[in-house]
């Protein structure tokens, strides 16, 4: 069992064609129900565990961690609510000697396994199957998902029936978007992977943690980066952002707006037309605070014009042409709502949608959420995963844009800035853990450097 960070993530399509790469189909279902098996069992200790087999292949994978497990001296019982249905499973079910219960008056025992469905479900579940799935659920004491939970749509996090939330969803050879994507994410749990030895690949991957430049004896402020963070109507968001780029490891941070104040390393000026001019800027944040009154619109055409890469968030991407060309490297940070604005309804899996943002804006796109996706023009794209549900505040999301600015400055690609800073972003709010607000999260990025 191995964390998910760093993992390509797989749909339906992708992990079957990986799949059919690999050969035999009956020694692949066996290396997954061993290695389900294995990972069952250092779980489950000496307690007592209830597999439920569904009809196809998870089903399958099911029996053949029964079978083992048994073998290995475990107390195992099955339950199902249909006989097997494809050939693999079918020859799974046969090779279970044991008995198999009836899923809907099988009795509950402390370690739940789910094998009912895994990947490529589209449809709703059954009342009587999802029935029994939750009453089994609340009465054990661990629950296990076996590749995805029952209930989950594979490829873009959907509920067509809402799974029990489990506590380990142990995901077979890769991560699914439904591990990563909400509201299925939720139910998942802590998601790991099980090395089934199937080669995977591709453009998605889950973000793991970033590689970031340290200063050295010949570095002074501005090879640290020089962030320039254009205010506007609102100070406060302006400046935490400007707080964030220096915590998060920026040498210098020009803050250009109204105000006065700490921290007293933050250096003040008065917004003028050529306040941009600094060929020393390495990255210019624009949009916290900035509002949408005269002559913030110019305020932005002015950023965009200047030629320094930028991070464009906040009231900045309410006034963004977004199809109007650009030559800067930029990043845009968009939450929902802001999403919508700029590029219409969403089309697909959250992934889907942003990917084709990136392209369309010919520029690297953080969607940010519980489930934060950042995807570049080339089609790379990755995804956060767990990210602390107390980030629903005020200011949080410029102390991301401030990050972002610092990251871009210090000398990162914009998908490697954008990363990055979410990374960082996310691990300040755990190192706040509860109930904190957006200066405590600004201030977290220096511990977590």
């Amino acid at each position: 069992m191995t964390p998910i960070d760093g993992y390509p993530i797989l749909t339906t399509a992708a992990m079957r064609a990986a799949e059919e790469a690999c050969g035999d189909p009956a020694m692949l279902m066996e290396r997954a129900g061993a290695a389900v098996a294995a990972a069952v069992g250092r779980l489950a200790g000496g307690s007592a565990i209830l597999i439920l087999c569904g009809p196809g292949n998870n089903g399958g994978d099911g029996y053949v961690a029964a079978r083992l497990m048994t073998a290995a001296g475990h107390a195992v019982r099955v339950a199902a609510d249909d006989e097997p249905r494809s050939a693999l499973a079918i020859d799974a079910r046969r090779r279970w000697t044991g008995p198999v219960e009836p899923l809907g008056t099988a009795l509950p025992a402390p370690i739940l396994v789910d094998a009912l469905f895994g990947t490529g479900l589209t449809r709703p579940l059954e009342n009587r199957t999802a029935a029994a799935l939750h009453r089994l659920a609340d009465a054990a004491s661990l629950r296990i998902a076996i590749d995805l939970p029952s209930g989950v749509a594979t490829d873009d996090g959907t509920v067509p029936t809402m799974p029990p939330r489990f506590d380990v969803t142990l995901a077979l050879a890769a991560p699914k978007p439904a591990h990563l994507l909400q509201p299925a994410a939720r139910q998942a749990g802590r998601v790991r992977v099980l090395d089934i030895g199937v080669p995977v690949t591709g453009d998605a991957h889950v973000l793991a943690r970033p590689v970031l430049p340290d200063p050295g004896p010949e570095s002074h402020k501005y090879s640290r980066g020089m962030v320039a963070v254009v205010g506007g109507d609102m100070a406060g968001a302006a400046e935490l952002a400007s707080l964030a780029a220096m915590r998060a490891g920026a040498g210098y941070v020009l803050y250009l707006g109204e105000g006065q104040g700490p921290p007293h390393g933050l250096v003040r000026r008065r917004w003028s037309p050529d306040a941009l001019d600094d060929p020393r800027i390495g990255a210019v944040v624009i949009g916290p605070g900035l509002g949408r009154g005269d002559g913030t619109g110019a305020r932005l055409a002015t950023a965009i014009g200047s030629g320094h890469e930028l991070v464009i968030d906040g009231d900045a991407l309410r006034l963004l042409d977004v199809d109007a060309p650009r030559t800067a490297t930029t990043i845009l940070t968009p939450h929902a709502g802001e999403f919508a604005h700029l590029f219409g309804k969403a089309w697909g899996s959250k992934i889907d949608a942003t990917r084709m943002a990136a392209r369309r804006a010919d520029a690297v796109i953080v969607h940010k959420g519980a489930d934060t996706v950042i995807a570049a023009p080339d089609g790379r794209v990755a995804v956060s995963a767990g990210s602390s549900d107390w980030l629903s505040a005020a200011g949080t999301g410029d102390v991301l844009a401030g990050a972002a600015g610092a990251m871009l400055a210090a000398g990162l690609p914009p998908f490697e800035a954008a990363g990055a800073a979410v990374w960082l972003h996310r691990a300040a709010a755990a190192v706040c853990g509860r109930s904190f607000i957006a200066d405590d999260l600004a201030a977290a990025l220096s511990r977590v450097r």
